[in-house]
């Protein structure tokens, strides 16, 4: 028996079966969900000073200025933004994905040692740092931890199965 025969001795019904294949092709493709910009994770530290009563104009100069000029030596930074006001400084910073997020760690630590002699002596405590990913903070899945991770604790949360990030 020859495979195409049902087909030519029916061709109205061959066309409405092609009709019906191409209709579901076109029904299938507007479903596909794609994204232009898909969403993607970059490994990001946000700087964190006080600097309890100085005004904005003084956060700005005298503590924001200097770690962004540290922070913009930093091989494998995407993107830096700032904010400061009275009394603190808010310095985020942003890596290639690329880069792993203790090693921009390390460098983060390193350029506030760096720019440590050149912020306010009487500042009572240095600039604190915090990792984490961009669009999503980490969350231990493991049934003994039931608090925010820190990038510490994620390793060791990664050795108990069934556990993620």
């Amino acid at each position: 028996m020859n495979i195409s025969r049902p087909f030519i001795q029916r061709p109205v019904a061959t066309s409405l079966l092609m009709a019906a294949i191409f209709l579901a092709g076109v029904v299938a493709y507007r479903a596909l969900s794609i994204s232009a910009l898909p969403q993607i994770d970059y490994p990001t530290i946000q700087v964190v000073t006080l600097y309890p009563g100085a005004s904005p104009d003084v956060m700005t100069s005298s503590i924001t200025a200097p770690l962004e000029r540290q922070f913009g030596q930093m091989p494998g930074l995407n993107r830096m933004a700032s904010t400061s006001s009275g009394g603190a400084s808010l310095i985020t910073l942003t890596f290639d994905l690329d880069l792993s997020l203790d090693v921009a760690e390390q460098e983060v630590q390193a350029a506030i040692n760096a720019a440590s002699n050149l912020l306010p002596t009487d500042l009572p405590a240095p600039p604190i740092y915090s990792s984490r990913w961009a669009s999503r903070r980490a969350r231990c899945r493991c049934p003994r931890w039931r608090t925010w991770s820190t990038p510490g604790s994620r390793r060791s949360c990664r050795s108990f199965p069934g556990s993620g990030s």
